[in-house]
């Protein structure tokens, strides 16, 4: 496999080496991808909760139009 970075992703991970906290680059991008999946884990959950939290929360009278203008609304005033 090869992965290709940026020049600044390069240099965060030569500093990270040189500083001990990795090995090599391969130690530092297992770790990025553990990481990565718990984030990715922990938001998915809470995206799940505030859907769940929506379909079982009670109904709106509001039409998608009513809810579209009260944000453009919102976003001019600001």
């Amino acid at each position: 496999m090869n992965v290709s970075f940026t020049e600044k992703q390069e240099k965060y991970i030569a500093t990270q080496i040189s500083s001990g906290d990795y090995q090599n680059a391969s130690e530092l991008v297992r770790d990025a991808l553990r990481l990565h999946e718990l984030y990715r884990s922990k938001v998915l959950e809470e995206l799940r909760a505030e859907i769940a939290k929506g379909w079982d929360g009670p109904s709106s009278k509001r039409t998608v139009e009513d809810i579209v203008k009260a944000k453009t609304k919102e976003y001019k005033s600001e």
